[in-house]
């Protein structure tokens, strides 16, 4: 069986196959292209759109093909690519891929001043429980960001995530939430 061509245009990989795409929108990648809020248990036309993250992850798990200036490319040429365009993206690409081997649903975070918004559920069943930012573990981190965070989350109702990537490990969750004394 042939397998999903993802075409990488931007920063973003565009799947055609309406069969396909339908099938890995109901295990929460990617979305239809121009629809606001789609519902999992729905068929849409396509084209779906997923994340440079989500196709890296797709790639890497033998699920897609990846096609990028004009031609196949490998998994690797797809994270060249992608750490070329996005500033700490193996970092974040790192939290991605343990988050999504934990069962997570992992998806941007850009509109809350995140790396990304995390379901336990799923996008359309519920509203994502978390909201994480992910800092190298010898980067300096202004305190003042965690404040920031902290408040946009508490407002969203939402427990704000650092996710804290070493070089060669795991990366290593703190969970921050609101306390009244």
């Amino acid at each position: 069986m042939e397998k999903p061509r993802l075409v990488v245009v931007g920063s973003k990989a565009l799947l055609f196959d309406v069969e396909k795409g339908n099938e890995l929108f109901r295990k929460y990648f990617g979305k239809p292209f121009a629809v606001p809020k789609p519902k999992p248990d729905m068929r849409y036309e396509g084209p779906f759109v997923l994340s440079l993250y989500e196709a890296l992850y797709l790639c890497r798990k033998g699920v897609v093909e990846i096609v990028l200036e004009g031609r196949t490319a490998s998994c690797s040429d797809l994270e060249e690519y992608a750490s070329r365009l996005i500033e700490g993206f193996a970092e974040r690409y790192k939290v991605f891929e343990d988050l999504r081997e934990r069962g997570y649903i992992v998806r941007s975070g850009m509109k809350f001043g995140t790396d990304f918004t995390v379901y336990e559920i799923g996008p359309g069943y519920e509203h994502a429980p978390y909201l994480v930012a992910v800092v190298r573990e010898d980067e300096k981190f202004d305190p003042i960001s965690i404040v920031r965070m902290g408040r946009v989350s508490h407002s969203v109702r939402k427990k704000l995530v650092l996710a804290i990537v070493g070089r060669d490990s795991k990366p290593t969750y703190l969970v921050f939430s609101w306390v009244k004394i």
